[in-house]
């Protein structure tokens, strides 16, 4: 049986970790945020959080709180997949309606903190420039409907410790029996 692997979780909270180990074990990948920002370049959006989350958002208002699912569902092909970065219940009904039972939504949840931190790292385009910046990117986040998604994910995996820990529990999660 076909595995489908719908991931979310705020930003920072180790998602791309979960995603690194799924590609080590041959699972394709679709990042809801490269389809974002892919459209978003196209269509000559700032690239800064900002520019590329105001644009996410009026694509929903536009074409409905389910269009990035709908993107992503559009790049799939055949075999085992990851879509990194679910952000709502109306994203996962899409995913759910169109994969049916391949599908398990996995939350990765890491505390603001340690997640402004690593944004920090990051250092990407799109990485707040202050903690301010940070709270409204999780706001804007939550307005989206992630918190309800995050509550209701099948598996929690909580990111708060070594990066090897946490890697080997994706890799526990990614090889648990259908």
């Amino acid at each position: 049986m076909r595995k489908v692997f719908i991931l979310t979780g705020m930003p920072g909270a180790g998602k791309e970790e979960f995603v690194k180990v799924a590609q080590e074990l041959g699972y394709r990948i679709v990042r809801m945020g490269d389809v974002v920002r892919q459209e978003a370049e196209r269509r000559e959006v700032a690239m800064d959080d900002r520019g590329v989350g105001g644009f996410a958002d009026s694509e929903r208002r536009l074409h409905g709180p389910a269009i990035w699912a709908e993107r992503c569902l559009a790049v799939l092909g055949d075999g085992d997949f990851v879509i990194d970065g679910s952000r709502s219940l109306m994203e996962l009904e899409a995913f759910r309606r169109s994969l049916g039972k391949s599908a398990r939504l996995v939350a990765v949840h890491t505390s603001p903190d340690e997640r402004f931190r690593r944004l920090q790292l990051r250092g990407r385009r799109d990485a707040p420039r202050d903690r301010s910046e940070f709270d409204e990117r999780d706001a804007r986040e939550l307005g989206w409907g992630i918190g309800s998604l995050i509550a209701l994910a099948g598996t929690m995996l909580v990111n708060e410790g070594a990066l090897y820990d946490f890697r080997t529990t994706a890799r526990n999660e990614l090889e648990r029996a259908w």
